[in-house]
């Protein structure tokens, strides 16, 4: 009984963080502003692949394999551990979106064009 209530109380709080509910009451202006200014300078993705989908684009050899991919981001981001590799159509073509996790606990995006294997940007 005690698991259940602990598990309802931590679902509530989620949810309260979730909608803004709960937070301090001196809001920091400038870091909500460069919140922001991230979100809109972010790279339009029009739609991720299948895994089958990827495997058919590097089987055919018209993308490089992903293992190229994370060793590019891995260039621009040293030491950060690759949670999530994902191969998405963008107006340009085809990129490989990198998430990756650095050691001080932030996630960083990196884009890396899946033809060249270059690091197209980094969010």
């Amino acid at each position: 009984m005690r698991h259940a209530i602990a598990l309802v109380a931590i679902c509530l709080t989620a949810a309260a963080f979730a909608a803004g509910g709960i937070g301090s009451m001196a809001e920091d202006a400038p870091a909500t502003q460069t919140a922001q200014a991230a979100l809109t300078s972010a790279p339009r993705v029009e739609s991720c692949l299948s895994p089958a989908d990827m495997r058919e684009e590097v089987g055919e050899r018209r993308v490089i394999e992903p293992i190229a991919a994370i060793r590019a981001a891995r260039s621009v981001i040293p030491r950060a551990e690759i949670q999530r590799a994902s191969l998405c159509r963008r107006e340009d073509g085809l990129v490989y979106m990198l998430t990756a996790l650095r050691r001080d606990g932030h996630f960083v995006h990196v884009i890396v064009d899946a033809r060249t294997g270059k690091v197209a940007g980094q969010y």
